[in-house]
């Protein structure tokens, strides 16, 4: 197994030929070669094989695994092909065995895991310290898409301590809890986009009053949801996929009420309810 928290870029090689210069007269001025357009993270990831349109979020102190070599309708990806973790994250790759010979290896020379290899259960793994966006590549399959991307940046916060750490895994959470408070009812979309899919609650976190109902109103989208309190609150629905579903809940007494649907709580479909 392999490991690092730095590495060098593979050397390149090749055969330094001269060019010729060409001369320019007083009256000439050569004009200025312009700089190329940065690709952006959207553009590099539209081709990245299992990307399904939203990097999948991790909170510290988590130690997230990618896949090396994982089978897609697209061909062989990274899986997830991208992902966004806080400073101070250890991500691991690990060789699925699929495809051949691969290797891990950021564009810009910031990671590399050496050598190919086709064995499964080898391993690789690199520490990010410094926000910003890494983007990689098995280089025997990069034409073919096998590419992906490290998004590192700071977790999202509400100043709410509980709620930011329950739901910092929740695509669709940036922090802002939506107040409805002052109002007899608000409403939940459950199967909302988000966690790659109709995943998600929309808003994820809601501050309502006390005598406040809030009632969750299913898309039809995700396959089955429920509304299930984190430990032993109030909420406990059944599981229904059909659109127009809905289950709703009064929140007598003040305090955190932190929920998830069951079957979809490890892609982070999670939510937050905060009665005052």
């Amino acid at each position: 197994m392999s490991s690092g928290s730095s590495s060098k870029p593979a050397a390149e090689t090749g055969t330094a030929t001269e060019t010729a210069t060409p001369t320019t007269t007083p009256e000439q001025t050569p004009e200025p070669t312009p700089e190329p357009t940065p690709e952006s993270l959207d553009d590099w990831l539209d081709d990245a094989n299992g990307y399904d349109g939203e990097p999948h979020r991790y909170g510290p102190e988590s130690r997230p695994t990618i896949l090396v070599g994982q089978e897609t309708d697209g061909g062989l990806a990274f899986s997830p092909p991208a992902i966004e973790v806080p400073p101070g994250t250890i991500v691991r790759w690990d060789w699925t065995g699929h495809g051949g010979q691969q290797n891990v290896v950021a564009v810009d020379g910031t990671f590399d895991s050496g050598r190919t290899n086709a064995q499964p259960g080898t391993g690789y793994h690199y520490f990010f310290e410094e926000t910003g966006e890494y983007r990689y590549v098995s280089e025997p399959h990069r034409d073919d898409g096998m590419k992906g991307a490290i998004i590192v940046k700071e977790p999202p916060s509400s100043g709410n301590t509980e709620v930011d750490e329950w739901l910092v895994e929740s695509s669709n959470f940036d922090g802002t809890i939506i107040d409805r408070t002052g109002t007899d009812t608000a409403t939940v979309t459950t199967g909302a986009e988000g966690n790659g899919g109709g995943f998600a609650f929309d808003p994820p976190a809601l501050k309502v009053s006390t005598e406040t109902t809030v009632r969750w109103e299913w898309t039809g989208e995700g396959g089955p949801h429920n509304i299930v309190s984190k430990g032993d609150g109030p909420l406990d629905s059944e599981l229904v996929a059909e659109d127009g579903s809905a289950y709703q809940h009064t929140f007598e007494e003040t305090g955190t009420y932190l929920y998830s649907c069951k079957p979809h709580q490890g892609l982070g479909m999670r939510g937050a309810i905060i009665v005052e």
